[in-house]
């Protein structure tokens, strides 16, 4: 069953709260003061069960000039329009902003209602009818039906009724597998229930039980009751009003202009990139830098139009902005919206959103004229790869794609296989869901293998450069799974090779020349007759007329080639004799259990400069373990505590 809202629209007395109680028979002015005063101050809200089975959703909106802040706030859910004019009267100052209203927030479909009919005659009621005619020429209700009625005598409202019918059938269901929003326009509470919010829901669905959101605030809530036409339902769908009873937050916190969601799927924003239209009636040009009254779903705030390609718009004109909001607002691409005089409160025009997330621009540049065009025309590829370049180096979650492009999740899965089919997206955390561009995927890959080349220029006799240090030479928003994900790329290429900690390029191969290898070869000579007693880097040096750099390189070199041991900063030991070192303390273990520093420093017949480092070593080797001031076998004390 479709769910369908209606709207009113008009000026103020023209009867749109005493038409909606004679379709409904509900009452839609609930305040004192609107009974006081016989004017509706604020939203109302009733619902019609049409003849067909079908229900409609009706939001009354206040007439008076004061309150169109009010009628903006109902209007921005609706799906049709009840234009009301009074034929005693004829069209009206708020009439003509009202029709302006509903045009910039994209309503397509209408009706418009004479009412009063029972105050004129014949003639004066066609007189009303041509005047209308004249009226919605060229607007979304030229083709519109034209249904005369009397609230007072009932004339018309049958027919009003089955007007309504057919355009319910003409009215494309709002979509229920979006992300679920409720632009919040009332907060109460019930007795017995806490706080209650209500709205119309725009796009997705809700269940009981569910956990939400109110943004921008950020508050965090739990559903615990939902209520469609105050019928109890365990779910809302789009197009419904609907009442939230939530458990969790006071109504205090909560307010009109705040938006009901799912937590993560939305996020507020400053700044909106936007296409214009200037009222073709607006009393003056559009200047770029005016501060104007914005107003989109139930809020509205201070907003300064930057325009974008231009500095002025003139009345009827169309073009581009970035909006810079006073605080933050809840919107999705293709929203709409209507801006109003800040001095002079009038309606002077409004828009639909291309870009809820942009960047800083500058404003006469062309090629963002040129991005906007190209979201304007919605075409999926390019949306969905503009805003994960926009994601940079750090990526995009797909979840964040969503509010980001606000496309149906088939639309977006469809669109999304194809990217990445095609290698123009590369997804690289499976778990988080996370995608980057495919260019910069790849020029990532390039600085790595820039980089790799850099290191092995300045460091020849070193195997590779180490991981860690390879990553720093990226931008900093490079992550972990990044930079696996893009060492795992050039491996699979054989581009690049991963030894342990250290990677280096396929065709790196250190080859020594010279005195290099004379050195090579002497070094290893000396460290291997040295034993457990090696000399320093310096008295190397020093013993072979080489400087401390020449010989530091060949001590790493000959570690990486495992013909050292490292044991601590300019401590290095042949392996053969650490080896047979090894042998031995295992022996002298597996008889004894144990070993203390006296005694170890025996067995190794060094002095206390090397034996400590020899201790740690098979400690860091895992041969030993420490128990106190002694060492046992790491596997003899294992077993101890598994036994």
């Amino acid at each position: 069953m479709k769910q369908i809202i209606l709207g009113t629209a008009g000026h103020i007395d023209h009867g749109k709260t005493v038409l909606v109680k004679a379709l409904t028979g509900i009452d839609t002015d609930r305040l004192k003061e609107e009974k006081e005063r016989g004017i509706t101050i604020e939203l109302g809200f009733a619902y019609l069960d049409l003849p067909s089975g079908g229900h409609i959703g009706i939001v009354d909106v206040p007439g008076h000039e004061r309150f169109v802040k009010h009628m903006v706030a109902g209007a921005g859910g609706i799906d049709i329009v009840a234009l009301i004019i009074a034929a005693d009267e004829g069209v009206m100052p708020q009439t003509r902003e009202h029709l302006d209203i509903c045009t910039l927030l994209g309503v397509k479909r209408g009706l418009v209602v004479l009412t009063k009919i029972d105050l004129v005659d014949q003639e004066l009621r066609e007189l009303a009818i041509e005047d209308v005619k004249d009226f919605t020429k060229g607007t979304f209700l030229e083709e519109a039906p034209i249904i005369p009625v009397s609230a007072v005598t009932g004339e018309g409202i049958e027919e009003l009724i089955i007007a309504l019918e057919r355009l319910v059938e003409q009215v494309e269901e709002r979509p229920s597998d979006g992300i679920f929003r409720l632009p919040i326009d009332r907060v109460f509470t019930m007795k017995g229930f806490g706080t209650v919010v209500t709205g119309t829901l725009v796009s997705g669905k809700l269940m009981t039980g569910e956990a939400v959101e109110i943004l921008p605030k950020g508050l965090k809530a739990k559903v615990r009751g939902i209520q469609v036409h105050n019928v109890k339902v365990n779910q809302a769908v789009a197009g419904q009003r609907t009442a939230v009873n939530l458990q969790g937050v006071e109504k205090a916190s909560v307010e009109r202009g705040e938006v009901l969601l799912h937590a993560g799927t939305v996020e507020p924003s400053k700044f909106l990139d936007v296409e214009l239209i200037h009222l073709s009636h607006a009393p003056r040009a559009l200047k770029n830098g005016v501060v104007l009254r914005f107003h989109t779903g139930t809020s509205h705030q201070m907003a300064k139009i930057l325009l974008l390609g231009t500095n002025e718009l003139k009345p009827g004109e169309r073009g581009y902005a970035q909006i810079r909001m006073d605080g933050s607002v809840v919107v999705l691409p293709n929203d709409r919206f209507v801006l109003r005089g800040s001095s002079m409160i009038q309606t002077i025009g409004g828009g639909v959103v291309l870009d809820a997330h942009p960047q800083r621009h500058k404003r006469l540049k062309g090629e963002v004229i040129t991005q906007l065009e190209q979201l304007k025309g919605g075409n999926y590829p390019f949306v969905l790869s503009f805003h994960i370049k926009k994601g940079g180096h750090r990526g995009l979650e797909l979840k964040k794609l969503v509010g980001y492009a606000n496309i149906s999740p088939a639309a977006l899965s469809a669109t999304l296989d194809e990217l990445l089919s095609q290698q123009k997206v590369i997804k690289f955390d499976k778990e988080a869901e996370r995608v980057i561009d495919g260019e910069l995927y790849e020029h990532l890959k390039d600085e790595i293998v820039t980089a790799s080349e850099r290191y092995h220029t300045k460091n020849p006799l070193k195997p590779g450069i180490p991981k860690e240090e390879l990553k720093s030479k990226l931008p900093p928003e490079v992550d972990g799974k990044l930079f696996n994900a893009l060492l795992s790329g050039l491996t699979e290429r054989k581009l690049l090779v991963q030894e342990k900690d250290k990677l280096r390029l396929s065709g790196h191969q250190i080859a020594l020349q010279g005195r290099q290898q004379e050195l090579e070869e002497k070094i290893e000579e000396i460290m291997h007759r040295s034993g457990l007693t090696p000399p320093l880097v310096k008295e190397l040096g020093e013993r072979l007329g080489a400087s401390e750099k020449e010989v530091k390189e060949i001590l790493s070199l000959l570690t990486n080639r495992e013909k050292l041991v490292k044991l601590k900063e300019e401590v290095f030991f042949h392996r053969d004799p650490l080896n047979e070192l090894r042998e031995r303390l295992v022996s002298f273990l597996t008889e004894k259990e144990k070993i203390s520093t006296q005694e170890f420093k025996s067995l190794t017949g060094v002095s206390r400069k090397y034996t400590i480092p020899l201790a740690e070593y098979f400690d860091a080797i895992k041969v030993t373990i420490r128990v106190g001031d002694e060492r046992v076998l790491r596997r003899m004390e294992q077993g101890k505590k598994t036994g």
